[in-house]
């Protein structure tokens, strides 16, 4: 079996089982961290987590919500992009990126659609808009909702969003 076959049923495996441990009204066992981890489409985003030093704090209480892009979003950027932001130099660009796709508390996407934008942790507030029967945060189309982690909620994103 193909890594991409094993990454697209681990993703699936995740999601359902987020699903079925909300359903059943327990609080899933995995941080926000882990969860996106265990998925397998956001090792980008894990790296880049871990360079920030971002991620004792996504492993924190919360709750947070996450617009976590996959690592097809990242590869979207310009060649270098993601290579450049890991250098030590360009922590503190890599923490604002990173913190401009989090926002404090848990938003289901039931709240989210009917919200027009959001504060993120980086301090700047993100653009909700719908379009064409999906949501947009920021010009990023939410791909997966309500992928629950017990310390928030991830809503994955097909695009890297930036502050301004």
């Amino acid at each position: 079996m193909n890594s991409l076959v094993t990454r697209s049923i681990s993703a699936a495996a995740v999601l359902a089982l987020g699903i079925v441990a909300a359903q059943a009204g327990k609080t899933p066992q995995k941080d926000i961290v882990d969860t996106a981890v265990a998925a397998g489409s956001f090792n980008t985003l894990a790296t880049a987590l871990k360079a920030a030093g971002l991620i004792d704090t996504l492993k924190g209480k919360g709750p947070f919500t996450v617009f976590a892009p996959t690592d097809a979003a990242f590869a979207k950027l310009p060649a270098g992009t993601v290579e450049d932001l890991l250098k030590p130099e360009n922590k503190a660009k890599l923490v604002s990126i990173l913190t401009y796709h989090v926002v404090s508390g848990s938003v289901s996407s039931a709240q989210v659609v009917k919200m027009t934008s959001a504060k993120t942790v980086e301090g700047q507030s993100v653009r909700i808009s719908t379009k064409d029967g999906g949501v947009m945060i920021d010009g990023a189309k939410v791909v997966s909702a309500d992928i629950m982690a017990s310390n928030g909620v991830i809503h994955v994103i097909d695009s890297v969003i930036l502050p301004q």
